[in-house]
């Protein structure tokens, strides 16, 4: 019964915030550019619905604290957002006009980070209230606390510019992510006309798209993830730049691009983000060498093998199995892979092994160009990918043996991906392992000592021959 009553109430909530913005903004808003007003809707905690209980009550502390402290604050973003779609918020954000080291006067449990915008979080155990003072245009005069800086490009490198909490709604990126809740009186101000977007389910950036894409190239990557995450789409004025501008996400540190990549692909909609970025060309900035291997073949194997992998990503997460990055990025990485240890053998006349291994170096130093993967799951994929190699060696104790390597579950996951993407030269492989996994250890030897003779006889036992001995003297 709660099951069903839950949309229903979540609909009305939205439908009757959408009825009481339409009477102040008029009608036909979703299909203008966002844009925010310096007098923002404000919708009361009776109209909205939205109750405390709802929120982190961390989060709250954090708002009260700043509130008892003299300063204004507010919950913003993601966290209204999710709550008005009926989702579970994952993280709680607070704005302030409070100036990083004022947060950190106030609690004990701060600690400040970042270089291009400075940022507080505030630790309460496993979890972390993120605490931002509110921004400001970064064309305002400079002090010391006044810091910005652009590249050539329109990209900002430092942000560290203060302002009001209209200009802060301004600086937001997208017109859903400009909700802000107040602890003093518990209501909603809508700066940007989010509630309208949120009905339309349109995303939609705040501004110019071009510019606002410039400032911040990775704002392309959040379209996507917030389209596919909401099921949204892209507002048509926000998405025709993206093609254009995709190539700008060169420019983005590859330790940056590592934490969106596992954004993207550990949320659950692993799938169709792949689709969408490679849609907007946003894929190749990502991953270059299989972005070229897929628009030669498209719908080849190797389109079909990295679709499967996200498939099967998506089921594990959203069954609550774990999911390793090592896993994503031997896949995402295989074809390049086999194409640069073709290329070594053919120019260096190495034998395949030896060729396999200098393409594996290789490959993941193109690679951290764009992604830098961090060691511990490199290391992982190495694993996998050496694995590969070693499943069709299993007499003796070779494959008892294999299956004690740490990462062998995933190599031998691996190979099912394969085979089911058409590798069917692997069959018999992977189906010989898979009955040599459900066999206790007496039925394992006897699958070993059957290879290459099965239903035959067994092979000969040899005699040693015993050397005369010698007459005693």
């Amino acid at each position: 019964m709660t099951s069903q009553s839950t949309p229903s109430r979540r609909q009305t909530i939205i439908s009757k915030l959408f009825q009481f913005c339409r009477q102040i903004i008029g009608p036909n808003t979703s299909a203008k550019s966002a844009s925010v007003s310096s007098e923002p809707i404000v919708v009361t905690r009776g109209e909205h619905g939205i109750s405390r209980k709802q929120f982190s009550p961390n989060a709250i502390k954090v708002l009260y604290r700043l509130k008892d402290g003299g300063y204004d604050a507010y919950l913003v973003g993601g966290c209204i957002r999710d709550i008005l779609l009926g989702q579970q918020p994952k993280d709680f954000d607070v704005v302030t006009n409070a100036t990083p080291d004022q947060v950190k006067k106030l609690f004990r449990n701060c600690r400040l980070i970042g270089r291009r915008f400075r940022l507080a979080h505030i630790v309460f155990g496993r979890e972390i209230i993120e605490v931002a003072t509110m921004r400001g245009h970064h064309e305002a005069p400079e002090d010391k606390n006044q810091i910005s800086q652009s590249s050539d490009q329109g990209q900002l490198l430092r942000d560290n510019v203060f302002g009001s909490i209209e200009e802060d709604a301004e600086r937001r990126d997208f017109s859903i992510n400009a909700l802000y809740y107040s602890i003093n009186d518990f209501s909603i101000h809508d700066y940007a006309n989010g509630l309208a977007a949120i009905k339309a389910k349109q995303i939609e950036l705040i501004g110019d798209p071009e510019t606002r894409y410039r400032e911040d190239p990775v704002r392309m990557l959040r379209a996507v993830r917030f389209a596919t995450k909401l099921d949204m789409s892209i507002a048509p004025k926000s998405e025709k730049p993206i093609t254009e501008l995709a190539s700008l996400l060169d420019n983005i540190p590859p330790a940056r691009l590592f934490e969106e990549v596992l954004k993207l692909f550990l949320n659950g909609k692993a799938e169709a983000n792949f689709l969408m970025l490679r849609k907007y060309g946003l894929f190749k900035s990502l991953f270059p060498d299989l972005d070229s291997i897929l628009n030669k073949k498209p719908g080849g194997l190797e389109h079909t093998l990295v679709q499967q992998m996200f498939q099967n990503t998506d089921e594990r997460i959203n069954a609550d199995k774990k999911v390793t990055p090592a896993f994503i990025f031997a896949a995402l990485l295989w074809f390049p892979l086999l194409a640069r240890t073709k290329e070594i053998q053919e120019q260096e006349q190495l034998v395949e092994y030896d060729a396999f291994a200098q393409a594996m170096n290789k490959v993941l130093s193109d690679s951290a160009q764009h992604i830098a993967v961090p060691k511990r799951f490199t290391l992982g994929a190495r694993d996998i990918w050496h694995i590969q190699h070693r499943l069709d060696k299993r007499a003796g104790q070779r494959a008892y043996r294999l299956t004690q390597q740490p990462r062998f579950k995933a190599a031998y996951d691996f190979l099912l991906l394969r085979v089911d993407a058409g590798e069917t030269q692997h069959t018999e492989l992977a189906q010989w392992w898979t009955q040599y996994l459900g066999q206790d250890i007496n039925g394992q030897k006897e699958m070993v000592k059957n290879l290459g003779h099965p239903g035959g006889p067994k092979p000969r036992k040899r005699t040693r021959r015993r050397a005369p001995k010698k007459p005693a003297e």
